[in-house]
């Protein structure tokens, strides 16, 4: 079974692949503005139907945690979007625009938005139970800690409409030292709690994590999750090609988000479909501020291939 060119309805958009570009924070946006090299980026990676989501996105000058991170506060950066945005739909993408506040990190023609309820930050903080010491209303009980995550997405909701928005979350990681002692039990709250909004998607990180080539198995799965929520699931964490095949064929994912393999293989789905070789990515480019190396330099299969 192959992951390309499999169709998936997903509300008003439709994606005519599988593989999807998950999030990925690259710190070339100068002055937290989009730059254009960022057209070139986002256009390597478009495929006719394939769904892009964009690097984190702040969405006010005290949600920035790293230098040079794209925000969407001001007229200039929506503004400096708009080409970004109209280059993928150009090649018959779906563009997602990722939205962050990195709370305690700190240092729309959009065709949608993802709200990033993962990783440690702001909304991540309030859902885990091992930092989230608040004894009011947002915290103590799974209900009151997931309030927040809820209230933001119904405002999301209210401002754009359900069929644009998709949430991420990563119950099982521990990202910035905020684990939850229960994460199955959130991540099944988080997915029934969802299903009254009636969003797009939800995007959920694997809890098995990469980490310098090496896989770490853990005991928890999402289908509960996958189960349990009514929209299309995406899954995301070290996938490759037999397991992204192996996530559609079992039913066990809708979608498949890659991330540093898609970094450094603009031309992803291609190469899946074919089972082609993959670049190598070099990690110490990942966030180097130059326009090109490592950003729109990694090469393309040969036409012919």
């Amino acid at each position: 079974m192959r992951v390309v060119q499999l169709e998936v309805s997903c509300g008003r958009q439709s994606s005519k692949t599988r593989v999807v570009l998950a999030p990925l924070t690259r710190q070339r946006s100068y002055g937290n503005v989009p730059q254009p090299h960022a057209i070139l980026y986002y256009q390597q990676r478009t495929t006719k139907g394939g769904l892009l989501i964009a690097e984190a996105t702040g969405v006010s000058d005290t949600a920035e945690g790293y230098k040079d991170t794209p925000g969407i506060w001001t007229n200039e950066q929506v503004e400096a979007w708009k080409p970004i945005v109209h280059g993928v739909h150009e090649k018959g993408g779906i563009f997602f625009c990722q939205i962050w506040h990195v709370g305690r990190v700190s240092n729309s023609r959009f065709d949608g938005v993802e709200i990033h309820g993962a990783y440690g930050y702001l909304i991540d903080q309030f859902l885990k139970d091992q930092v989230n010491d608040r004894t009011d209303k947002y915290g103590g009980s799974l209900e009151n800690r997931c309030r927040f995550a809820l209230e933001v997405v119904q405002a999301v909701v209210d401002e754009i409409g359900a069929d644009k928005v998709g949430i991420r979350l990563s119950p099982f990681a521990s990202y910035s030292e905020a684990p939850d002692s229960n994460p199955e039990a959130l991540g099944l709250y988080m997915a029934n709690a969802l299903n009254k909004f009636g969003i797009l998607y939800c995007h959920v990180v694997e809890p098995r994590m990469v980490k310098l080539g090496e896989k770490f198995e853990t005991p928890y799965s999402l289908r509960p999750m996958r189960d349990a929520f009514k929209g299309t699931f995406i899954v995301a964490g070290g996938y490759n090609r037999e397991d992204g095949n192996n996530a559609i064929s079992t039913n066990y994912a809708d979608l498949v988000a890659y991330g540093r393999i898609f970094l450094s293989n603009p031309d992803l789905p291609r190469r899946f479909e074919i089972d082609a070789p993959l670049n190598k990515y070099n990690r110490d480019t990942f966030y180097v501020p130059d326009p090109v190396i490592g950003y729109t330099d990694y090469p393309f299969l040969p036409t012919d291939v």
